[in-house]
Parts: C-alpha cells; sequence; structure tokens
C-alpha cells in the first residue's frame, strides 16, 4: 500500500506534535508500507494565511499526483485533512482550537469570529467525507462530536522513548516537564508551593513564553528556595527526573493528549492533575494512580503533601499507573493496524 501522510510544520516550534507525526511516519515505513509524508507550513497570524492555507488543501487532488497512483491519505491535522483523495482517512490530533473550545465570543474580534464561520465549515466538509475518523484521544473525540456532530474512535500511541522508562527509589520532589505556556498552568504549582507543608522541591522542566513571568511569579511568592525552573534539558535528564520523582504533576487545561501522564505510568509514578485536565482524565483516576484535584494551588499542595507523607501509598499508585498502562495496550504495531485496514 502507498500512503501519503498529511501534517503541518510550523519552523521552529517543536513539541509533542512532531514526535506524534513523525512516530506515525517510522512505523508506516518499519511495517513495509511505502510512505510519503507531506507538511504544510502553517502560521497561526495574519488570519488571512490561516484561509489562505484552507483554500488550497481544499483544492488539492492527490489521487495521482504526477500520474503516481495513491493507495491511501492519512491526514493528522488541519487544514491538511481537507486534501482530495478516494479513500482518505483521519486521526485527528486537535483542530484549530482558538475558534473551537479556546473561543471567547466576548473577547473575539470580527476576523477571528469570521474565521471561526469558516472553519466550523470546512471542518464539517472535510471530516463528514472522510472515510474513517479516529482521534489522538477520546477528549478530542468528545470536542468533534460537540462541535461538528462527527463520530471518530479514540486511538492512543505511545510517548517517545517509551521502553527507556524506568522507576527508581524516589528523591523529595514532584517533576512537571512541559512548555512553559498559560495553557499548561505551571502558576499552580508556583503558588501551591506557598502551602506546601512537606520538605518537597517542585521542579519545573521547558522552555517557553512565559519563563520570565514564572521566574518573577516564584519571586512574587517568596518561592525559590522551593520551585526550580530548569529550562532545557535532554531526553535522558528527562528519563532519570521521572524515574527518582516523587510523584509527577501534569495540570494543563483540557488537554489533548498529553505525553506526560503516560510517561509517569511508564515510570510507575502517580499522576497529580486537574479535574478540567482534559485527556489525562482518560488515566489517571483519583485514589488509584493519582490524585485528581480542582484546579486550585492549596488542593495541589495538599496531593504533594500526601505524596511525601504517604510513601507506601504513592508506591502503590505508581504501580497501579504502570499496570494501567500494560493493560491499555498502547503500541505503533497498534496504530499501524487500525490505520491500514481495510475499509
Amino acid at each position: 500500500m502507498r500512503i501519503l501522510l498529511t501534517a503541518n510544520i510550523t519552523p521552529f516550534l517543536q513539541g509533542g506534535a512532531d514526535y506524534h507525526i513523525n512516530g506515525l511516519h517510522n512505523a508506516l515505513q518499519q511495517s513495509g508500507f511505502e510512505t510519503e509524508l507531506i507538511r504544510l507550513p502553517f502560521k497561526f497570524n495574519p488570519l488571512e494565511d490561516i484561509q489562505d492555507l484552507m483554500g488550497y488543501c481544499a483544492g488539492l487532488d492527490m489521487n495521482r499526483p504526477n500520474g503516481i497512483s495513491i493507495d491511501r491519505v492519512i491526514s493528522l491535522q488541519f487544514p491538511g485533512y481537507g486534501i482530495q483523495h478516494d479513500d482518505h482517512w483521519v486521526w485527528l490530533m486537535h483542530q484549530h482550537r482558538a475558534v473551537y473550545e479556546l473561543f471567547d465570543p466576548q473577547k473575539a474580534d470580527v476576523p477571528l469570529g469570521q474565521l471561526r464561520e469558516a472553519i466550523v465549515q470546512y471542518d464539517g466538509r472535510a471530516l463528514s467525507s472522510a472515510h474513517k475518523v479516529f482521534a489522538n484521544s477520546q477528549r478530542v473525540a468528545d470536542r468533534l462530536k460537540q462541535f461538528n456532530s462527527i463520530d471518530s474512535t479514540a486511538l492512543y500511541h505511545p510517548p517517545g522513548y517509551a521502553e527507556r522508562f524506568r522507576c527508581e527509589d524516589p528523591l523529595p520532589y514532584v517533576f512537571y516537564p512541559s512548555r512553559l505556556e498559560s495553557l499548561k498552568r505551571q502558576t499552580l504549582l508556583i503558588e501551591a508551593a506557598q502551602y506546601v507543608q512537606a520538605p518537597v522541591k517542585i521542579v519545573l522542566a521547558g522552555t517557553g513564553g512565559q519563563y520570565a513571568n514564572y521566574q518573577q511569579l516564584i519571586r512574587d511568592c517568596g518561592v525559590e528556595d522551593q520551585v526550580i525552573l530548569l529550562g532545557s534539558i535532554t531526553e535522558a535528564e528527562k528519563i532519570a527526573y521521572y524515574a527518582h520523582a516523587l510523584a509527577v504533576c501534569f495540570v494543563p487545561y483540557d488537554e489533548d493528549y498529553g505525553y506526560i501522564t503516560l510517561e509517569a505510568m511508564l515510570s510507575s509514578k502517580p499522576v497529580i492533575t486537574a479535574t478540567d485536565a482534559g485527556g489525562p482524565l482518560e488515566f489517571v483516576t483519583h485514589g488509584h494512580n493519582g490524585w485528581v484535584c480542582e484546579p486550585d494551588p492549596q488542593a495541589m499542595a495538599a496531593a504533594i503533601d500526601e505524596a511525601f507523607y504517604k510513601p507506601l501509598v504513592s508506591h502503590e499508585m505508581g504501580r497501579s499507573g504502570r499496570a494501567r498502562y500494560a493493560e491499555l495496550g498502547i503500541s505503533w504495531t497498534n496504530v499501524v493496524e487500525k490505520l491500514t485496514a481495510e475499509v
């Protein structure tokens, strides 16, 4: 089977999406499929560029480009799923969030409102015409049903270097590796440090647009001795921090999927997350393999204290998380089987 993948690229802005895209490309090739990857240059602004790219994709027929027959197109991102093909499948990472769950009609200006109308119509046409629609997670599937009335099936995939994660004796810190951005809500943990009673450090790894603001917030809260901003770290360092963590924190707002939850489970570490975290709630059960708290600094602090003062409970939660990951059967082999099945 000859397969064409479509996805986006935002130059020099890298994240989990790149592993998802490249991971699928590599898995298909390793399974013997002749596979090409098209990455469309995506810009968030100006808004007109988004509509131009939508128009380009909608007019692109990839059944026989240059006389070469393509058996299946699998699209991962907006607006590439608007490309034309007779056997077009979609594995949706997420839609253009700014016009869906993050859209605030009270704050949106007229151009954004108009873009929203155009994208909702575009998505409805493109996604309803796909032969099969999978979603990155159940949360993404739920949004697609809520906003576009389109059914899809959640299809999970493993994080990068899944086989390398390990569990070592815990040290007195909790770990949160992620981009330092508002939606990741590291502010909850920085503010929680004011209420933590246990002698536990909060270790934040990653870079991003909120780095300077987080530095200032740490100073304002007077928690310089409790919160550590590591900045950029290597994969080996990240895996080591997971291995020795007391618990892993992942408290984003309405996350699509989130590798951090899965990486914590592979490391046999309990997860501290929030009731509105989205994707992590598909894997974390309160009291079983972690804590699901209100998105409140004091609630986060209480969970961190419990992780320290109840080590046996924390250890058992970590074991439960690892067992839960195994039960789910998450693998690239499963993904490839689902995406290359006969119609």
